[in-house]
């Protein structure tokens, strides 16, 4: 088998792990010999072992010695929560490292390598390079900006609708669109949305999967932890997302507007209330909000608010990523709306295209997927 085949094991090792193990990134890790895998690994919730402790330990200290490692991600060298894995796979006797994304860290990027080869062990990096990248998104946005990287998703007509003008969008897209986004949630650290689709469609935010149906075998674990975004705290008792089942998983954050006494209600249904600064017109600040998810160790935020909050992260340019069903509906009206309110771009020109862009059918649905370019200035994050 080639450096590429081997280095697509890893990269499955890594998408098993995928969305748990934040603050830390998704990595996998291979072991070969003799062009046979003798170990595989997957970074452990945090904070236990590394990818690659994983795999050397399955693989054993004598059949690890002169094999070759293959890991999604450069492998640390500086010690935080554990040790460094460049000294375990010096000590190990590792006759050759293939890498296929640096760190992000700009403070730990490169440093790695340097020390293995130091060591005089054959690096080669840059394997399968794209996928690797795409697989630590979330952790290089959030090492980089202090922030979660945002995914925004939602479904609409093929006239650009969410729902009609009464409001009602159930359904849109098909049952295995719906399945895909459940995949999609069960990838991420949390969901948001907004207090007005919290009243119109009173969501559970819950990873909902059959054992068949789900992409990343792993151990369960609890849902990602859903997000309520009000200003003033004044959410109906009847939400789903406030009864005794949802609510020690559900953040409600509130502007610092908001009463104390309707940060108290909220407490008392069990929610985690955090208070966020107010932006000019006494609203929750959304890159405050956003600011503070990171520093709790979220790392992957995905977007199912209607319009107008949608409106608000595109305004800030706060969007990463954009997942997108179009269904073969139309429903019509000038006050149905549209997936991303506010004000808007003035002209065409400043549009932005999206790139990377998969499409892919999904039963009758239409899927397209793809990434917004940023230019920003980079923040450092502890890893």
């Amino acid at each position: 088998m080639s450096d590429l085949e081997f280095m697509q094991q890893a990269i499955a090792c890594a998408h098993s792990v995928e969305g748990h193990t934040s603050p830390r990134p998704a990595v996998g890790a291979v072991i070969v010999r003799d062009n046979r895998v003798i170990g595989r690994g997957a970074t452990s919730p945090p904070y236990g072992p590394h990818a690659e402790i994983h795999a050397l330990n399955e693989a054993g200290a004598t059949a690890a010695s002169g094999a070759d490692l293959y890991t999604t991600l450069e492998p640390c060298c500086i010690a935080i929560h554990t040790p460094p894995c460049t000294k375990a796979i010096i000590a190990a006797g590792i006759r050759r490292v293939i890498i296929g994304a640096l760190d992000p860290n700009p403070r730990v990027s490169g440093r790695g390598v340097a020390q293995l080869r130091e060591a005089g062990i054959n690096v080669v990096t840059g394997i399968a390079q794209q996928e690797t990248s795409a697989l630590i998104r979330p952790f290089a946005t959030y090492i980089t900006q202090g922030r979660p990287y945002v995914t925004a998703k939602w479904a609409m007509t093929l006239d650009g609708k969410l729902a009609t003008h009464t409001g009602d969008a159930h359904w849109i897209s098909g049952p295995a669109a719906r399945t895909w986004v459940h995949q999609l949630r069960d990838r991420v650290d949390a969901i948001m949305i907004g207090a007005g689709t919290a009243h119109a469609d009173n969501p559970l935010l819950t990873v909902r999967l059959t054992e068949a149906q789900r992409v990343h075998k792993r151990t369960p674990r609890q849902d990602p932890l859903r997000i309520v975004l009000s200003s003033y705290g004044k959410l109906g008792s009847h939400l789903h997302l406030l009864q005794e089942q949802l609510a020690p998983g559900t953040c409600v954050m509130v502007s610092e507007t908001s009463s104390l006494q309707q940060r108290e209600d909220l407490r008392q249904r069990g929610v985690q209330v955090i208070e966020v600064p107010a932006n000019k017109t006494g609203q929750v600040d959304l890159v405050a909000a956003l600011n503070i998810l990171a520093q709790k160790g979220i790392m992957h935020l995905l977007l199912e608010g209607g319009s107008n909050l949608l409106g608000t992260a595109f305004g800030h340019n706060l969007i990463d990523h954009v997942a997108a069903f179009i269904a073969p509906k139309l429903i019509g009206g000038a006050g149905s709306p549209s997936p991303i309110g506010g004000s808007g771009l003035a002209v065409m020109q400043h549009a932005l295209r999206l790139q990377g862009v998969s499409i892919q059918t999904i039963d009758e649905d239409l899927l397209i997927e793809g990434e917004i370019p940023h230019i920003v200035e980079q923040t450092t994050t502890g890893n």
